[in-house]
């Protein structure tokens, strides 16, 4: 299945230098000969999986293994999402990231499992490609630059339009990322700072990622109340900017939302249909994750976590974004009022609250007598801004529209920190091949390693991966289409998935008879010049 789409054949593929010698299909020619000859009968060879949508940007430093990709046959993953990673910062603005996303990541202060010896993207990506005493990690990455980190940079955690000299910082800044080697740039619109950043301000931005060949990759202002309309707003920008888009894990999640994905479908046709350069990624589940501070209203984070964390302990302050939160609907959670049973709590920083994970807020809340708020309150009090939450608000037919259409790619949305994290960290790429197409039959499996492959090379701008073709660098997957599932479960998310015993990554074996090697053949994947990626 060589992630074109196209119809499967029988071949024999030989392997040489990292690199596709060859693919000749049954009855083709002479069979090909080599040092080492591996009889996969009965399994399926698909290109890598690429992850369009991964939290590993701490993971790939700090594990060599990295089992919850590699086992999935996943051989590169997108990082800097979201609008908030560590590259490009300075001094003062790698901490504030550190302790804003300690939820997704760890590294947080106080965590010494990595070494943050890099400013900016390029030295990041360096860093990527001198893991582990130089061997490199377990699988490829490629980086977006983060759209909230640069306004971090440049003006800080403050609610208001950019001065013009901000501005032209920030275009610098998000130029100086694609530059050094980033594909793209990411936006958390429901998340500070880059919440704060009004239209014109993101369509200059854009207009820079155009020049250099890029995508915009948002993760827009509201998957709730206002979905459809952030949608088009996203659609409208990117067309103003002539960027290319990318919308990340595009789900139409909440009560307000159900049945209604035909209606964010017809929307991106009509985009399609009059020129426009898009494409989306999702993730097979119906929750979602994400951290509990991003509930808050964005008013509550002005400032930074140290004043996010003063408004809290004032009870004034407290009392109102409580009211935001449970009656007005926060933009944090999307417009809707927060329903606590939804919310079950997914990791903690602080060892002493360990015992409200796997339960809703609403639950713990309940066997303790006490109001769910003040069960929220105390959770972000006590855990500095740190719990990492499931919110079960997603509805499955809407997961099954949007993994047809035409331009849909995959992505894990993977947090690998926390107790107990999001099956999808494990499970995302098997369970579309297992469940999603062998059981359910809502794609073909060629259909679905194209949407895995093939469809996401093209909208990274890869000239030689995401198919199994002559030339192309051996990033190569090999599973068993009768047995592929996701282990991974709600209960027990990381549990390994079955059917895929060998996973290469640059031609070498990361996973051989279902297990993990020791081989470490991931290395950065960057723009060039001409804005294809290496």
């Amino acid at each position: 299945m060589d992630g074109s789409g196209g119809p499967s054949f029988r071949a024999d593929v030989a392997v040489d230098g990292g690199r596709i010698a060859s693919v000749v299909r049954e009855g083709g020619g002479p069979r090909p000969s080599g040092r080492r000859v591996l009889d996969a009968a009965g399994l399926a060879l698909s290109p890598g999986f690429v992850d369009m949508h991964a939290h590993s940007d701490l993971a790939l430093l700090r594990d060599p293994e990295h089992v919850a990709k590699a086992a999935q046959g996943v051989t590169l993953e997108v990082l800097g999402q979201d609008g908030i990673s560590y590259a490009p910062a300075d001094d003062r603005t790698l901490g504030e990231i550190r302790r804003t996303i300690a939820g997704w990541n760890g590294g947080g202060p106080g965590d010494g499992s990595v070494d943050f010896d890099w400013r900016t993207v390029g030295e990041y990506l360096d860093r990527i490609d001198g893991a582990f005493g130089g061997r490199g990690t377990a699988v490829n990455a490629a980086y977006l630059v983060p759209q909230g980190s640069v306004r971090m940079l440049a003006v800080g955690w403050d609610d208001r339009p950019a001065r013009p000299g901000e501005l032209e910082r920030m275009r610098r800044l998000v130029a100086e990322g694609l530059e050094q080697g980033a594909l793209g740039m990411s936006s958390g619109l429901t998340y500070t700072p880059g919440m704060y950043a009004d239209d014109a301000e993101l369509t200059e931005l854009c207009r820079v990622v155009a020049r250099h060949g890029g995508y915009y990759c948002p993760h827009h202002r509201s998957y709730g109340a206002g979905a459809l309309a952030a949608y088009a707003e996203m659609v409208e920008l990117t067309r103003t900017a002539g960027c290319a888009l990318h919308l990340a894990h595009a789900t139409m999640n909440f009560p307000e939302n159900e049945g209604r994905a035909p209606e964010l479908l017809a929307l991106l046709d009509r985009a399609l249909a009059e020129g426009a350069d898009i494409t989306l990624d999702t993730y097979p589940y119906t929750p979602g994750a994400t951290t509990l501070a991003a509930m808050l209203p964005s008013w509550a984070h002005e400032g930074g976590p140290d004043a996010t964390l003063a408004r809290l302990g004032d009870p004034d302050a407290a009392a109102r974004i409580r009211h935001d939160v449970e009656v007005a609907g926060s933009d944090g959670c999307h417009g809707v009022p927060i329903d606590w049973d939804t919310i079950e709590i997914s990791g903690v920083v602080e060892p002493a609250l360990a015992a409200y994970v796997g339960r809703s807020v609403a639950a713990s809340a309940r066997a303790a007598g006490e109001e769910p708020w003040t069960v929220a309150l105390r959770l972000l009090t006590r855990d500095r801004l740190g719990p990492t939450i499931l919110q079960h608000v997603g509805h499955e037919d809407n997961v099954r529209r949007i993994m047809r259409h035409r331009v849909h790619t995959g992505g894990s949305d993977g947090i690998l920190h926390g107790a107990k994290p999001h099956p999808r960290a494990y499970g995302t790429f098997p369970r579309y091949l297992g469940h999603y197409v062998r059981e359910l039959g809502i794609l073909t499996l060629e259909e679905c390693v194209a949407h895995l492959t093939g469809r996401a090379a093209a909208r990274l701008r890869l000239g030689d991966r995401g198919l199994v073709r002559e030339g192309y660098r051996a990033d190569l997957v090999l599973f068993d289409p009768d047995t592929v599932a996701a282990g991974s479960t709600f209960e027990a998310p990381r549990t390994p998935p079955t059917g895929i015993p060998y996973v290469l990554v640059g031609g070498a074996f990361v996973m051989e008879d279902g297990r993990r090697t020791d081989v470490l053949a991931g290395r950065s994947v960057r723009r060039r010049a001409d804005g294809t990626a290496r």
